[in-house]
């Protein structure tokens, strides 16, 4: 398997002066790490599905998730086996009798850009949930929240190196932080989790805050929702067709979170404002 970063040399230019106008400037050749990216193909029976650009690392559960949020798998115990058959092929053995839940009608590819790119319409973009984030009766204090995101950079081991890695951490309602998966992709990095929880017998993910280190677009609201989390938090912006599905699914969605501030787009009455002891308004 191969790793998650590589060695390259590159030339260090640092301008002189405050606003380099002077044009002068110092050089020197360095080693930097960069995040590898390489594609994964995803077969069953033998058949490709999808090639993804990501970070090789939790392959099985970038398999397992990729299938399961996306609506293709209902249920592992569909599945036989899931395997690395070379490096950056994922084998997926149905058991007999079984097939995917949906039938693509054409295989696709996914850039590292963007976890919808493969899509066949705008209809198969909605992928419908097996659980109720709306029930959920999860309450987070606001305080616990703002905490979260530097408990997520200190877990971020190759992001600490390269700089170049997205990361999606799963907490607990206390701020324990369960699992913690960095990619290329943001959408692959809670691809890593949703597998993780697949495999490990955790879905439905009651009573948890699902992380993101970047901006809350739609197919992250999605993967969330098709995980059962109630709470989808970033530290950067949502899109306005996140925000949207929140509003229909019942999940709360905080964007901006960071230092102590953040702003809550959908499902307030989660988040609990220490100072006042009730749900922000």
């Amino acid at each position: 398997m191969g790793g998650k970063t590589t060695r390259r040399r590159v030339l260090r230019i640092t301008a002189d002066g405050a606003d380099g106008a002077d044009g002068a400037a110092r050089a020197e050749d360095r080693a930097d790490l960069l995040a590898v990216e390489e594609p994964l193909e995803i077969r069953i029976d033998g058949a490709p599905l999808t090639v993804t650009m990501r970070t090789p690392g939790d392959d099985i559960d970038l398999a397992a998730g990729f299938l399961f949020t996306e609506g293709l798998l209902g249920s592992l115990s569909d599945v036989r086996e899931i395997r690395m058959c070379d490096e950056n092929v994922a084998a997926v053995s149905m058991r007999d009798g079984a097939s995917l839940a949906v039938q693509p009608s054409r295989q696709f590819v996914t850039t590292s850009a963007c976890g919808v790119c493969g899509k066949d319409s705008i209809d198969a973009i909605r992928v419908r949930s097996r659980f109720d984030v709306a029930a959920d009766p999860l309450r987070v204090p606001a305080a616990l929240l703002a905490a979260l995101p530097d408990r997520l950079r200190a877990a971020q081991r190759v992001f600490a190196s390269t700089g170049g890695l997205h990361a999606a951490g799963l907490f607990t309602a206390d701020g324990e932080l369960l699992v913690l998966r960095e990619d290329v992709g943001r959408h692959n990095a809670v691809d890593k989790v949703a597998g993780w929880a697949l495999r490990s017998g955790r879905l439905p993910l009651s009573g948890c805050v699902l992380l993101v280190s970047g901006r809350a677009s739609f197919e992250l609201a999605q993967k969330a929702v098709m995980m059962g989390v109630p709470v989808l938090a970033a530290v950067s912006a949502p899109s306005s067709l996140a925000a949207s599905l929140a509003d229909e699914t019942g999940l709360t969605l905080v964007g901006f979170l960071r230092g102590a501030s953040m702003n809550v787009y959908s499902g307030s009455e989660r988040v609990v404002s220490a100072v006042a002891g009730v749900a922000a308004s």
